[in-house]
């Protein structure tokens, strides 16, 4: 009923730039915070960067300065801009937001089906 889709990945050199975009679609009463998380093969996923419905946004040190989340709300998307990419910042990136959902509801975590980002040295 749910579901989020992602776009914007792929190859880049270190240094260039990519932006991902995530779009929540289906029956949503309202959306609160969308995030974004990044597993590389073997490892933990691990949260990149979230906004809040407020417009507050953290992000983790390793990319803080680098790159930036935004959100569309008219358009239930989120954005993530990724400047200055280094090569180990590749990984899946999976967009997560907290939905209330039409039908019954309830609030839920969604998560998007991944886009991958490979940065080349």
């Amino acid at each position: 009923q749910v579901q989020l889709v992602e776009s914007g990945g792929g190859l880049v050199q270190a240094g260039g730039s990519l932006r991902l975009s995530c779009t929540a679609s289906g029956s949503i009463f309202t959306i609160d915070t969308m995030g974004w998380y990044r597993q590389a093969p073997g490892k933990e996923r691990e949260l990149v960067a979230r906004v809040t419905s407020g417009g507050y946004t953290n992000y983790a040190d390793s990319v803080k300065g680098r790159f930036t989340i935004s959100r569309d709300n008219a358009k239930n998307t989120v954005y993530l801009q990724m400047n200055s990419l280094k090569p180990e910042d590749a990984a899946v990136y999976y967009c997560k937001a907290h939905i209330l959902s039409g039908v019954d509801m309830n609030y839920n975590d969604y998560w998007g089906q991944g886009t991958q980002v490979t940065v080349s040295s």
